[in-house]
């Protein structure tokens, strides 16, 4: 019954957290919240997201009756995400640092945490789907396509699957926002949060300039000549336009720069005018190895569909291995601004197979 079945939600302040502790208490679960703060804020304007956050959770927490579980794991978050996170970016690549919180705090070490407590499961308010069978667990899309978070779940295993719950993946998100305000919660019309894992909503180029050296250089068209000057290629990410404060040029065709690409050993940020260069668009892509979520590996070649970013739409696709253990991936149509460092994540209708980091764009 699932009344002797024992949930801990991880309640991050949000609505969709809270949404998903009142729907597993309806069902009939035996619930708890969890209260993550990972980051330690250090504002001097005295602003604190986290303590905001941890105010709401709590006011969710009594309005629901439930006990709600305090907990730091910053020592986690910093060896096992942002380390990472911080890599990715020097060697001049565009990391995702939800994938990896997912994989490694939510559902590793608060997952650890919560076993410890004697739970059987975690919950979370992904809008995504689990479909269970005796030959394991399958990680769908959530129903609303504007929220399904299935993309940034990819690098989940069977063991992790096994003991998650996502009460939010037959909703959309008005739905939520309404079951919210029925139930009084005080965060119902809260904002959704869109900063990086943990850390938060601020100025990104200040906060990334705090631990990396920024190096100026030559922002360059694809003929070499020069157009412009960047404070930092981690600034800078395939396909932006925003930012590079590059002003008109006698010649120039007048039309908007978009980044195409990095020149490392040069230090040189390369650009195109037009959203529709062809040097942003590529047919393939190599990634590093895969993670695949079912314990049988699909076999190669697949026939599937990707994303290389989050909100995309299918993209049908032909993936192949690669004598070093990465992947090819072939797609039918050119895709614009594949990014290195972020996620190519793989389909076959509404299931998500798994995926893999992004290397390089190729034709």
């Amino acid at each position: 019954m699932k009344r002797h079945r024992r949930v801990i939600v991880g309640l991050s302040g949000g609505v969709d957290s809270a949404v998903a502790a009142l729907s597993l208490l309806e069902q009939g679960y035996a619930v708890e919240g969890l209260f993550m703060k990972n980051w330690d804020e250090d504002d001097a304007a005295g602003h604190c997201p986290a303590a905001e956050d941890l105010a709401d959770a709590e006011a969710v927490a009594r309005l629901l009756g439930i006990r709600l579980h305090h907990i730091s794991f910053s020592t986690e978050y910093w060896d096992r995400v942002f380390t990472h996170f911080l890599a990715e970016y020097r060697a001049g690549r565009t990391p995702n640092p939800d994938v990896m919180c997912n994989k490694e705090i939510k559902f590793h070490a608060f997952l650890d945490y919560a076993l410890g407590l004697g739970a059987d499961f975690i919950a979370t308010g992904h809008y995504a789907r689990l479909e269970r069978s005796d030959e394991g667990v399958q990680l769908c899309k959530g129903r609303d396509p504007d929220k399904d978070q299935s993309y940034f779940l990819h690098l989940l295993d069977q063991s992790q699957l096994a003991h998650a719950l996502f009460p939010l993946g037959e909703l959309h998100k008005p739905e939520v926002r309404h079951i919210a305000a029925q139930a009084g919660f005080p965060n119902h019309a809260k904002k959704d949060s869109t900063g990086i894992c943990f850390i938060g909503e601020r100025r990104f180029d200040a906060f990334l300039a705090s631990y990396l050296p920024a190096r100026p250089g030559a922002i360059v068209d694809l003929g070499g000549t020069v157009v412009g000057e960047h404070q930092g290629l981690m600034f800078h990410t395939h396909g932006q336009r925003q930012g590079l404060g590059i002003g008109g040029r006698r010649g120039a065709s007048g039309e908007p720069w978009y980044v195409a690409g990095k020149d490392l050993a040069h230090n040189r940020l390369i650009v195109v005018q037009g959203k529709n260069h062809a040097a942003l668009f590529h047919s393939a892509l190599r990634a590093g190895p895969p993670h695949w979520i079912d314990t049988v590996r699909p076999h190669l070649p697949l026939r599937c569909t990707a994303k290389v970013r989050y909100r995309q739409a299918d993209q049908p696709c032909t993936v192949r291995g690669e004598s070093d253990g990465g992947l090819r991936v072939v797609f039918d149509t050119p895709q614009r601004a594949i990014t290195p460092g972020q996620a190519v994540v793989f389909y076959q209708s509404d299931r998500c197979l798994g995926g893999a980091t992004i290397a390089q764009a190729i034709d």
